[in-house]
């Protein structure tokens, strides 16, 4: 049994054959350019695949800053279904445009206030028209209008 192993440690061993490894490419940094040449392949992408959800939050705009990918969203559903897209966001981007080290941020959108205030009556109505119109205040004018009757 000793001579046994000791032949086997003593003969010589078949080449073992070499592995390439691979080296991974210079990845080059994704712009705003890049981004925006590979956006309709992504959108037709999820256009073919039926997810209407996520068709609506790539139809707006869509900023790279710094190297975050932005995806502005408006409201808590949208967020969802963007943190749930991000892996195949991720996975086409990298595959269209060869770029790695971004990330994809997802920020929901500010509504914007009016600050003009609620128009209850007829006459807070028909001032706001006039400032909007002012082709509004020459009909009135002209044609007696008045909207308290």
């Amino acid at each position: 049994m000793v001579d046994k192993k000791a032949k086997e440690a003593e003969a010589p061993k078949p080449a073992e054959k070499e592995v390439k490894v691979e080296e991974p490419k210079e990845s080059k940094p994704l712009t705003q350019d890049l981004l925006d040449s590979c956006l309709p392949e992504i959108r037709n992408h999820f256009r073919q695949a039926e997810r209407k959800f996520e068709q609506t939050i790539l139809d707006q705009e869509i900023k790279l800053i710094s190297g975050e990918v932005r995806l502005e969203v408006s409201g808590h559903m949208q967020e969802e279904i963007a943190y749930k897209m991000k892996p195949d966001l991720v996975g086409l981007i990298r595959k269209l445009t060869g770029a790695n080290g971004f990330t994809i941020g997802v920020h929901i959108k500010e509504e914007e206030d009016d600050h003009s205030g609620k128009l209850y009556t007829d006459s807070d109505k028909l001032l706001h028209l006039m400032k909007k119109y002012p082709a509004l205040i020459e009909l009135q004018r002209k044609f007696g209008l008045d909207v308290d009757f």
